[in-house]
């Protein structure tokens, strides 16, 4: 007898990730007269990082995301770290020339998560510098102002080959989310239009709504869950409750 291994799906058809993929694609294909950083910015929630991990994985890309705590040194010291290369005691300069070499030997890109917190740090001209001394395609990820607040740093600004947008996600992503989160649980279009709704773009907000309503459906013991189940419980929209008076 022949037997089928059944494959779980991934995010990959997510709009958001299809743009993320595409954007650096675009970066690391471009003319060599043509600049390489690339800015995929949106409001959080939309499924960014998301998109880059997957993005990294497929495109063999250096990802780091930023922490608000970082430094210029912390910074640095993160990509060496991804990059498997020493760091001990070297200074900035050192560690800004060490991952420029290792960008331009390895022809890999680089993904820089949560760019907002270096750009707020001052840290910014950094990437510049390293994509000067690499020619490395370089992806930076933000928060929907990053384009604006890229404005401040001229060099910076002027080297961005696009700017990528973040969409709102769609029905069609809250029913792929539903495939993968919620796998053997049918939830009907109409409940799945008005989780669409509530999200008001966000691909976190689906995804929390999509657990309440898998565990619902598994208390009901049921396969298939739609509006008419569903009734007048609660759906998560972001907004915080008003407070209750006792």
């Amino acid at each position: 007898m022949e037997h089928t291994t059944a494959t779980m799906p991934t995010i990959a058809p997510l709009v958001n990730v299809g743009l993320c993929l595409q954007a650096l694609d675009m970066a690391m294909n471009r003319a060599s007269h043509l600049p390489g950083i690339v800015c995929f910015n949106g409001p959080s929630g939309y499924g960014k990082s998301s998109g880059a991990a997957y993005t990294a994985n497929t495109l063999n890309a250096y990802y780091i995301e930023c922490r608000s705590s970082w430094t210029k040194k912390a910074l640095l010291q993160a990509m060496l770290k991804e990059m498997g290369k020493p760091f001990e005691k070297m200074p900035i300069y050192e560690m800004t020339e060490s991952i420029s070499e290792q960008l331009a030997l390895s022809g890999r890109p680089l993904i820089i998560d949560e760019t907002d917190h270096i750009v707020e740090k001052q840290a910014i001209e950094i990437i510049r510098d390293i994509y000067e001394g690499s020619s490395a395609a370089i992806l930076l990820i933000g928060e929907e102002r990053l384009p604006q607040k890229l404005k401040k740093w001229e060099r910076v600004h002027g080297r961005i080959l696009d700017w990528v947008y973040a969409q709102p996600a769609s029905l069609a992503d809250a029913k792929h989310l539903a495939r993968l989160y919620c796998n053997g649980i049918e939830i009907e279009d109409d409940l799945l239009h008005k989780v669409s709704q509530m999200a008001h773009g966000s691909v976190r907000r689906i995804c929390v709504n999509l657990e309440r309503i898998r565990v619902e459906a598994e208390m009901l013991g049921s396969s298939s869950i739609g509006l008419k189940q569903w009734g007048n419980k609660t759906l998560f929209s972001g907004e915080a409750p008003a407070r209750r008076v006792l």
